[in-house]
């Protein structure tokens, strides 16, 4: 059994990235390696071939296309995100509002700044003092996922043709995934190539979240934290006394 602040700390990795609702009850189970896992969704009787098909073209297009992104969250009630995805350099996610922080991902492992860390494993319950020497540190974690895994699209979706919809001119085809009456994730992808995701509605448990994808093609540098601001799970834990 995993060491419950290791378990906590991938579900707080997950609240705090856009990923896609799981079926699965597993503490500690990346949310897109559940979605990965199933079955994909049977072709579609709507026009424009099945749901897998586009899902598979759009998440191929955003792994290799550099984007930015901005919305609100689930995870953290008030807060903004910037999301930007270099994909020669990796993902960064920017938290303001109510709580700020950052979160970076680089060849399947994630940064998460101290602060965001504690806050995330607070709304699980488990409260944790960060030391004044580590406010400014980040935990890393591999997770076993590339970082798309924050904004790739599930492949157990299906189309929703009643939420289909115009994003910023752009005709959008809605994806839903359907975790439970309390977990949705509704996706717009474009209707015609390029295959792009537009835009995410999200709803966990009553709170609502909407992120709008924007910038295609144009690179925005990413620098991950220096070696000397960031700590394994581990070290961190030993510091903390966790």
């Amino acid at each position: 059994m995993p060491h419950p602040l290791r378990a906590a700390a991938l579900a707080a990795l997950l609240l705090a990235g856009a990923v896609a609702c799981s079926d699965s009850s597993d503490e500690g189970t990346s949310t897109a390696e559940s979605s990965a896992s199933s079955s994909p969704a049977p072709a579609d009787d709507a026009a424009g071939g099945s749901a897998a098909a586009r899902v598979e073209a759009v998440n191929e297009t955003m792994r290799t296309t550099a984007f930015s992104a901005i919305g609100t969250s689930t995870a953290y009630d008030g807060a903004l995100q910037n999301m930007t995805w270099n994909p020669r350099q990796g993902l960064h996610i920017r938290i303001s509002g109510t709580i700020g922080g950052h979160m970076y991902c680089q060849d399947g492992v994630t940064y998460i700044s101290s602060n965001l860390f504690a806050e995330s494993l607070k709304q699980q319950g488990q409260e944790i003092t960060v030391p004044a020497g580590l406010d400014d540190v980040y935990v890393t974690t591999k997770s076993g996922e590339g970082c798309d895994a924050y904004f790739a699209v599930s492949p157990t979706g299906r189309f929703s043709p009643a939420d289909d919809a115009d994003v910023n001119g752009t005709p959008a085809r809605a994806v839903k995934v359907s975790a439970s009456a309390s977990a949705t994730d509704t996706y717009y992808v474009s209707a015609e190539d390029p295959a792009y995701l537009l835009k995410l509605k999200s709803t966990r448990d009553g709170r609502t979240s909407s992120t709008t994808y924007v910038d295609f093609g144009k690179e925005t540098t990413v620098t991950l934290p220096s070696a000397d601001k960031t700590l394994t799970m581990d070290a961190f834990r030993a510091r903390i006394g966790g």
